[in-house]
């Protein structure tokens, strides 16, 4: 008898020091990541793993498959630009280095880092080089596509997504970042100063 008092006591102890007080407040659960971010790819030339969610959640994102010896290549200078203006306001611009397109970004990272940085200045994040056209796609750009509705035709293919995590914009290789419907799009998604 005395040795089943002293389990039962042991084992309502137990419960009580891990259950916790009626009252006490709910621990507060982070922000669930959206689909859109839920991948994880290399910085260009480097080894470091970057999960989007857990660097751009709540960031205005703008995705660009992009090729450095392309006829739209200079538009890394506008890209730049456009990242330096707005990146304090929320915005942030993720480029995908890829091949897919008349094999326009032949070398390696590190080529592509060292071009980027030494010819336009590139602060903005690189990441590994990926497929990006119809049929080989990497995944994070086939769900690009099924929720714009299109995959790039050609390098320097945007994606704009919202802070939510949604989808909000697909611009074909010729939309500059300078034209100025491009830039009022992504302001509207900015939060005003």
């Amino acid at each position: 008898m005395n040795w089943l008092y002293s389990v039962t006591i042991m084992a309502l102890l137990g419960f009580l020091m891990l259950s916790k007080p009626l009252n006490a407040a709910e621990p507060k659960q982070s922000p669930l990541c959206p689909q859109s971010l839920d991948f994880t790819f290399k910085r260009l030339g480097e080894a470091q793993q970057v999960h989007l969610c857990q660097h751009y959640l709540g960031k205005l994102i703008l995705v660009v498959n992009t090729a450095s010896k392309c006829a739209y290549t200079p538009q890394y200078d506008g890209l730049e630009q456009l990242y330096r203006e707005y990146k304090d306001r929320g915005l942030v611009v993720l480029g995908f280095p890829s091949n897919d397109f008349a094999g326009q970004e032949p070398g390696t990272e590190q080529q592509i880092l060292e071009f980027c940085r030494l010819t336009y200045s590139v602060e903005f994040p690189m990441f590994e080089k990926v497929h990006a056209a119809r049929g080989k796609a990497d995944p994070f750009y086939q769900f690009l596509a099924r929720k714009s509705g299109e995959y790039p035709g050609w390098n320097f293919h945007k994606y704009l997504i919202a802070p939510d995590g949604q989808v909000v914009g697909s611009f074909k290789s010729h939309i500059k970042p300078s034209d100025p419907e491009f830039r009022r799009f992504i302001r509207g998604y900015l939060p005003s100063l």
